[in-house]
């Protein structure tokens, strides 16, 4: 029976690794550039308005915040990157938790990674999915405001992704919290990391 999404709450941010829960169970971590609208595809895909906190300024997401569905299965928000105007301090902080995250926590399912359809593949975004590479973690990428272009324009930013990213284990789809596209194929990609 497919996860009811609907269910998800808050559970707690977390500043350090050894704020987060045991590991044990499944999680799925949801990850971008600051601004690339990944808060909005959490809250979009589990059809809970303001789960996550979205904001217009980029850099909101500083801590990592975990959702919970049940006992054994949550969804994660990672801290956004790439931001120029958080302290230098701060950044390299984040890329730290970030890595150690990725490279402790065995149960970690799969990876969300949301760019913007008009700014995809960053510096960043392509840093990203060089950690998960060698860690064999499956990627899904959200080509996030989707809306903003037409269904043309954005089938060929789609295909050009993935034509970038043809050798890595990732699925690109097109995706936007506003009109709902890609929404039930993420449901059903996330689904089957939470129950693998």
């Amino acid at each position: 029976m497919p996860t009811d999404f609907r269910h998800t709450r808050f559970l707690k941010s977390a500043a350090e690794l050894t704020d987060l829960p045991p590991n044990a169970g499944r999680e799925v971590a949801f990850a971008g550039r600051s601004n690339a609208g990944k808060s909005s595809a959490l809250n979009a895909i589990t059809g809970v308005n303001g789960l996550a906190r979205v904001s217009k300024t980029p850099g909101r997401t500083q801590l990592i915040n975990l959702f919970v569905l049940d006992e054994n299965r949550r969804l994660v928000d990672l801290p956004g990157y790439g931001y120029a105007k958080v302290p230098a301090a701060v950044r390299e902080q984040w890329g730290r938790l970030m890595e150690d995250y990725f490279q402790y926590r065995q149960v970690l399912g799969g990876l969300v990674l949301g760019m913007d359809i008009c700014h995809p593949l960053t510096e960043f975004d392509q840093r990203m999915l060089a950690w998960c590479g060698p860690l064999g973690l499956p990627v899904l990428v959200l080509l996030t405001k989707a809306d903003k272009l037409t269904r043309n324009h954005a089938n060929q930013a789609r295909q050009a992704v993935s034509r970038q990213l043809a050798d890595l284990p990732v699925q690109v789809e097109v995706f936007s919290a506003v009109s709902g596209q890609g929404v039930d194929v993420a449901r059903e990609v996330i689904d089957g990391w939470l129950t693998a």
